[in-house]
């Protein structure tokens, strides 16, 4: 009887080994990828314990500058649509630690700190002394931990369904994700820096927006070829698990900076209550709502976020 489960487990080991090695997706070429997704507008700002930012900067230094910040696991890219938008403003765009072209941090500091290290070498790099930040989702929330420990750096917000407020109560209990428990623990974190398959980036894409149509396969590509630059994965794991010190939360009201808030109604990664409690601990924030829309507004709908943001800013 031992010999027999003994032999089932190896051929168990056996079977799951050979798995893996099938479903095993490779890191991507870091040069080919600085060529495919950096290209002639690629720069990079030296930081602090040689951290190297990527970043994109377009129209007149002159212009009032703003900054954008993408969520986790995305990149710079998914502001184009937006900065397109802007002219008559000094767009700043950059690849947060651990994401696209930047990598990971060095020393692995995925926290608020380490984030805004990112942004003070931008526009210490562009001689930039005060912007508005745009940020969504999890750049939302490095915006404003940015305007509370850097207040004089910063002209204003824009938090475009940003992360980093307590749950409300009569919020309903947020959907439980495989990929997040998974996470949770040592098999699921090498698992998920060894196996990355595209139909599962590209069903994670769809879950967040509304506006499915936006999503064709350059945009899959770009995300499921920029999450396995070298590190990139690694760095997701480490980022999902490092400190995010809610209690910060209830210091947002020191913000005196101007404030505008967007959300789209059909967010299902960060509830649109979320918005609310912007404006209860921000009295002085605009909040602007747009129906039939997900988590990615600056993309699902430009045209209307670049309006409400150049209200913002006028």
């Amino acid at each position: 009887m031992l010999k027999w489960t003994g032999r089932v487990l190896l051929a168990l080991v056996v079977l799951l080994t050979g798995a893996v090695f099938l479903l095993r997706t490779p890191d991507t070429d870091p040069v080919e990828m600085l060529a495919k997704y950096g290209g002639a507008q690629a720069r990079f700002a030296e930081g602090a314990g040689g951290l190297r930012v990527h970043y994109r900067s377009s129209g007149d230094p002159a212009d009032p500058a703003v900054v954008m910040l993408h969520g986790s696991n995305s990149s710079l890219h998914t502001w184009e649509p937006l900065a397109a938008r802007l002219g008559g403003y000094h767009v700043i765009s950059l690849d947060l630690p651990g994401h696209g072209l930047t990598g990971p941090h060095p020393q692995d500091d995925y926290s608020a700190e380490g984030n805004a290290q990112a942004v003070d070498a931008v526009l210490d790099d562009l001689g930039v002394e005060q912007a508005v930040l745009i940020g969504n989702s999890f750049g939302g929330w490095v915006s404003w931990r940015y305007a509370l420990s850097r207040s004089e750096r910063v002209a204003g917000l824009v938090l475009i369904a940003s992360s980093g407020m307590p749950r409300r109560d009569d919020d309903p209990e947020p959907p439980s994700s495989f990929v997040f428990e998974l996470l949770d623990t040592r098999v699921g974190g090498w698992l998920l820096t060894n196996i990355t398959p595209r139909p599962l980036v590209e069903s994670s894409l769809e879950a967040s927006v509304s506006v499915t149509s936006i999503i064709d396969d350059a945009m899959v590509d770009r995300y499921w070829e920029l999450i396995r630059y070298p590190g990139n994965r690694r760095a997701a794991i480490v980022s999902a698990n490092a400190e995010r010190e809610p209690e910060m939360a209830d210091r947002i009201g020191e913000i005196e900076a101007p404030v505008l808030v967007i959300w789209g109604a059909e967010d299902q990664f960060v509830l649109p209550s979320a918005a609310r409690t912007f404006a209860e601990r921000l009295p002085q924030a605009e909040v602007v709502i747009f129906d039939g829309i997900g988590h990615l507004p600056m993309e699902e709908a430009p045209d209307r976020t670049a309006e409400a943001i150049r209200d913002f800013l006028n």
